[in-house]
């Protein structure tokens, strides 16, 4: 395999941070910014929302690959922040853009499964072209501006794109905070014997973060510009049987739970297609969400054991 240079940016979030580890282990010249000053190898400090921070960057290296991973996520931290949603997340991405229009290095988006906003179907990568999607909040529409954004650019400076699309992505590496997911909000609350809610109406599916990662490495060896992919499992889950695994887990009841029929403003179940992801990327899901569950439950409870007594 040939050693391309890579960069990540966001590469010490969650995602960002497993799969700068899965390319190091391909081989790969691999180089991350984010927003902090850190002690690790090739790491720049660069907020993608600034601009002279990323010509910065890109003035002192050449990069082959950049996978733009840094973004301000989820619904309620985007209501709540909305300045810096749009300012990472649309700004940030122009700049990146700019960058690669001079520049000429292949790009990879993260982009999210929230642009498909109210779709109830089967979410094939095509939907918005053929049927009127209403995304349902500032993270979801600042989603879809970056992918606009993106094809603008090949448009009219032919620049090649790959863009991705996250379901429910979780592991070993999300810390909590009061604006990640479901899963991790599950995990820390019944640590800390907090209380939670399931809604039971919603089901989803569960893509484990090392298996997202390998597909996302796979992308520079069958690049295709232009192309977008679900990555997505085929399982459904109800919220209630992850909620119970992760109770199961940690030797908890339910007595701090609530349960309510569903959750205003959010998609009961998204059902993605990705078998263009499978053909393409070699995509597939090897840690089942029992496997996957565990593991995460026993990093919370080793990360966050002198805070909770366990």
């Amino acid at each position: 395999m040939t050693k391309t240079k890579i960069l990540v940016t966001g590469g010490s979030g969650f995602i960002g941070s497993n799969l700068v580890h899965e390319l190091n282990n391909r081989g790969h010249e691999v180089w991350l910014c984010d927003l902090m000053h850190s002690e690790k190898k090739n790491f720049v400090r660069c907020d993608v929302g600034k601009y002279h921070q990323v010509e910065r960057l890109f003035e002192t290296h050449d990069f082959d690959y950049v996978y733009h991973a840094a973004a301000e996520y989820g619904r309620w931290n985007g209501e709540d922040y909305y300045e810096n949603l749009w300012q990472t997340n649309a700004e940030g991405t122009k700049n990146i853009l700019r960058m690669q229009e001079k520049k000429k290095f292949r790009l990879i988006f993260f982009g999210s499964a929230e642009v498909y906003g109210d779709y109830e179907g089967v979410m094939r990568e095509d939907i918005m072209d053929t049927i009127p999607i209403k995304q349902m909040n500032d993270y979801a529409i600042s989603k879809w501006v970056n992918e606009m954004q993106i094809l603008n650019s090949a448009s009219m400076f032919k620049t090649e794109s790959v863009r991705v699309r996250l379901f429910n992505v979780y592991g070993v590496g999300e810390h909590y905070t009061p604006y990640r997911g479901w899963i991790p909000k599950f995990i820390y609350n019944s640590l800390k014997n907090e209380p939670y809610t399931v809604y039971l109406g919603h089901k989803r599916t569960l893509e484990y973060v090392e298996d997202l990662c390998r597909a996302f490495a796979n992308i520079i060896d069958n690049f295709k510009p232009g192309e977008i992919y679900n990555l997505g499992g085929d399982t459904q889950y109800e919220i209630k049987y992850v909620s119970d695994l992760i109770l199961k887990n940690l030797n908890k009841d339910d007595s701090k739970v609530t349960y309510k029929e569903a959750e205003p403003f959010t998609t009961k179940i998204k059902t993605p297609d990705s078998s263009k992801a499978k053909k393409d990327l070699n995509f597939k899901l090897t840690i089942s969400a029992e496997e996957g569950i565990k593991r995460t439950v026993e990093w919370f409870k080793k990360l966050y054991s002198n805070q909770t007594g366990n």
